[in-house]
């Protein structure tokens, strides 16, 4: 996860707590928001790492967690900075590939092959992709993420339409192979998660949607 691809905000943490009086280099405006999201993405790469309280987002930081809510209102909300980074780099993508991509095959291939890949170069968010990390956070971060997927499951109906024109349903066929690649990338990324990072989502994948692409 990059800074830059980050919300910012100005930094307003306590001197004390930059540490200025042992000569660390103040936060730039915004630098501390996005430490605080890399950190937390970093805390959710652990395999295994159970729920991440805010006392220890601030150890690891090492600033109080009144310093936290100084940039985040609450934890909701940090994971909400996490929702949108997902949804700015993936969805910038979509719409790369479905403006450049003409075959429809190919096009909803690389949709999934890209979604997969995000969530291999970061593995702390697929946690929050899958919902692991937001078990005991509010509904909403879930809610949220649910609609993710559906938007995502939507650019892929759309990439297949004109994959068989020889149908009588392109439409209903469009939204069933949808359907069917959705499943199997939140499938690969759901075992990513719980093998503790081990089992790559790109695992045999060009196999694997060649196979489900066969009948189209």
């Amino acid at each position: 996860m990059h800074g830059d691809d980050l919300d910012t905000d100005t930094d307003d943490t306590p001197s004390a707590e930059r540490g200025e009086s042992g000569g660390r280099k103040r936060p730039k405006p915004g630098e501390r928001r996005v430490q605080i999201l890399q950190t937390l993405a970093a805390m959710l790469e652990q395999p295994g790492a159970e729920r991440v309280t805010t006392a220890a987002l601030a150890a690891r930081l090492q600033v109080s967690e009144a310093a936290l809510y100084r940039h985040f209102a609450s934890k909701a909300q940090m994971f909400e900075g996490l929702i949108e980074f997902i949804e700015s780099s993936v969805f910038g993508l979509v719409q790369q590939i479905t403006q450049r991509e003409t075959d429809p095959r190919q096009c909803a291939a690389r949709l999934v092959a890209m979604l997969l890949q995000f969530g291999e170069k970061n593995p702390g968010m697929v946690r929050v992709m899958v919902g692991d990390a937001l078990v005991f956070e509010h509904e909403r971060l879930q809610q949220r993420m649910n609609l993710f997927f559906d938007k995502f499951d939507a650019a892929l109906r759309q990439a297949l339409r004109e994959a068989t024109p020889a149908s009588d349903t392109p439409t209903v066929d469009a939204n069933v192979l949808a359907g069917v690649l959705t499943a199997f990338a939140v499938g690969r990324l759901q075992r990513f998660a719980r093998s503790g990072f081990r089992r790559a989502p790109t695992e045999q994948l060009d196999a694997a949607l060649a196979l489900v692409l066969a009948g189209v």
